[in-house]
């Protein structure tokens, strides 16, 4: 496993304070609103409003000053590149595909980020030719750098610290969260399960992780960009397959459900993807008697903040991902 017990611990110490041991608590309206014991987590509460800076930060060390690091992104992972090259002496490029979510486009711009949309579903290979054509640029791929997922991990080292947990539910992107997360827990806590959560209508992650093999999809037709992903990437896929236990999904209504419990339990309102991990445990008998998530994005359109806060369990359709959800 290229995953790292040992930089995980060390990682703690290292990434931004502003990122790590984050809030985690029992709340008793969403315990009763989800009808199980859950321990949750909020990731929402920094300068990009993700849990994307904690392994973004520990990769940005590795580059010497001045490199310019280039990526594609659905808008969370550009905002962690973004702040972490900023905070290390780096400078930064993400591809992204045109007509993202305004929120997040604003966001990477006023981290110092250089964006460039791209149409009809090219970011990712807009962004690999661009730093093969540059000997100063580096392609950072999340999901697929090992630190990524080590500096994701150090949320599990938190989750654990309130005690027994029998099932941690984790939200599926590229999956440098979930895998980060499981290396950890399954060397201190291996009777805790581990289970992912994509959306239905882009569900590459779950067909890839039951087949052992990338499985791509044609689109990914959901309101959460952050878990749009189409293509997996290989060596993700693989450490899910050794690490996770269960991947189920939720449809779109599930995470527009979910944003409205956390919103009126939490008084958090996450985006989509951020809300996965409820959604999941409002909808799938999943095992134990204490449950444990993280609100993992809360970087909502207004558009669709205004459908979730004025009409519970429905969207006008407006918001759908188009293609990988970085």
């Amino acid at each position: 496993m290229d995953l790292d017990l040992a930089r995980i611990a060390q990682a703690s110490a290292l990434i931004d304070p502003v990122f790590v041991r984050t809030p985690q608590f029992v709340d008793e309206q969403l315990c009763a609103a989800l009808g199980r014991r859950v321990l949750v987590k909020i990731e929402t509460l920094n300068p990009i409003r993700s849990f994307k800076g904690r392994g973004m930060d520990l990769l940005a060390r590795e580059f010497a000053p001045g490199t310019r690091l280039v990526c594609s992104s659905m808008g969370n992972f550009g905002q962690a590149v973004g702040y972490a090259a900023a905070r290390h002496g780096l400078s930064a490029e993400v591809f992204v595909p045109a007509g993202l979510s305004p929120v997040k486009l604003t966001r990477m711009t006023s981290l110092g980020v250089r964006v460039h949309e791209v149409g009809d579903g090219h970011a990712a290979d807009a962004a690999r030719d661009h730093a093969a054509a540059d000997d100063d640029s580096v392609l950072v791929v999340d999901g697929l750098h090992p630190r990524i997922a080590e500096g994701a991990g150090t949320l599990g080292v938190e989750l654990l610290t309130a005690g027994t947990i029998d099932t941690v539910v984790l939200p599926v992107g590229d999956g440098a969260l979930i895998t980060g997360v499981a290396r950890w827990i399954k060397e201190h806590s291996p009777h805790t399960r581990v289970v992912g959560v994509c959306a239905t209508g882009a569900a590459s992650m779950v067909d890839s992780w039951r087949a052992g093999r990338v499985v791509p999809s044609e689109a990914a037709d959901t309101i959460a960009e952050g878990v749009a992903v189409r293509s997996p990437i290989p060596e993700s896929v693989d450490r899910m397959r050794s690490l996770v236990d269960d991947m189920v999904v939720v449809d779109d209504a599930d995470l527009l459900a979910a944003m409205r419990t956390a919103v009126e339990t939490l008084g958090v309102l996450p985006e989509p993807a951020g809300a996965a991990g409820l959604a999941a445990i409002a909808t799938h008998d999943l095992p134990g008697d204490v449950l444990a998530t993280a609100v993992t994005g809360a970087n909502t359109p207004a558009a669709l903040a205004a459908d979730v806060l004025a009409a519970p369990g429905r969207s006008t359709g407006r918001h759908r991902a188009g293609e990988q959800g970085r």
